[in-house]
């Protein structure tokens, strides 16, 4: 048997039919890839891309913008680069680069991006931060007052390093700078500071070899160690200095004490040389 429905019933079905559907609004700038060559991206009409702003490609790839031409933005791929095409579609997201941060990430090696690489599954970390942010003003900062005890007599007793002090190492090849910095963290066990290891350029054996050392001396339980070999992109090694120092940041704004050491920066000079010629700064 057939059901009628009169014309008020058919129009109050029709009004909640259109009440129940979610209309939601997303304005999004949207470009075209004009070239893709050595990690770098240009993109054609992202006309509203802000400087450091995180592009969002296909295959669930991203890239970085570092400049911002009048007709297009160059961009680095934070990754693989070799599925991107000409032609591909480009889009902003209007957020900057984040890395995970928290105590989660302590014990553990992960990559520039904060994603784990040493095979012990996947970081539940709560909280994300922006790699570019305000530093604090001088008004805001203590004035330096308490030692870092590297566990080296000479430097502690002749040229002590101070928390919240930058010490740069230099030597030539194959003097033991690396040992130095090595120390100094595994000598930490007992002091509450956590450290941050960000290894930039190395080969894998080296940063392996490092790990191991510092698992040995029970030390990798309160460090984080950021590797960017010397195998992977300009890029990656270009950002894992700032990822290393947002992931210290955390330890440093609830107010505990971290230690980054940086092995070693020259190398990430030269990656930020090579991004910037490919990008014809």
């Amino acid at each position: 048997m057939a059901t009628t429905l009169n014309p008020s019933e058919i129009s109050e079905l029709i009004k909640t039919r259109i009440e129940k559907v979610k209309l939601a609004a997303e304005a999004r700038n949207e470009g075209t890839v004009t070239s893709v060559s050595d990690g770098i991206v240009r993109i054609f009409g992202l006309a509203d891309a802000m400087q450091g702003e995180m592009i969002e490609l296909p295959n669930d790839t991203f890239a970085l913008a570092l400049n911002l031409e009048r007709d297009s933005v160059g961009a680095v791929v934070l990754g693989d680069y070799e599925n991107l095409r000409e032609g591909d579609v480009a889009k902003t997201t209007g957020r900057i680069l984040e890395v995970p941060v928290g105590p989660e990430l302590l014990g553990r090696v992960v990559n520039a991006l904060g994603e784990p690489i040493d095979g012990k599954g996947p970081i539940d970390a709560k909280m994300t931060a922006p790699v570019e942010r305000v530093a604090p003003g001088v008004i805001w900062r203590k004035s330096v007052s308490q030692p870092v005890q590297t566990g080296y007599k000479t430097i502690d007793a002749m040229i002590p390093i101070g928390r919240g002090q930058r010490e740069l190492i230099i030597g030539d090849r194959q003097t033991g700078k690396t040992a130095v910095a090595i120390d100094a963290i595994i000598n930490q066990k007992a002091t509450g500071i956590k450290c941050v290891y960000v290894a930039i350029g190395q080969k894998a054996s080296s940063i392996a070899n490092v790990v191991r050392k510092l698992e040995e001396n029970g030390a990798l339980a309160h460090t984080i160690v950021v590797a960017a070999t010397a195998s992977e992109s300009a890029a990656m090694q270009y950002i894992s200095a700032y990822s290393g120092c947002t992931m210290g940041e955390y330890f440093m704004d609830r107010g505990e004490d971290a230690l980054i050491v940086y092995d070693d920066l020259s190398k990430q000079a030269v990656a930020y040389r090579q991004i910037s010629l490919l990008l014809k700064r």
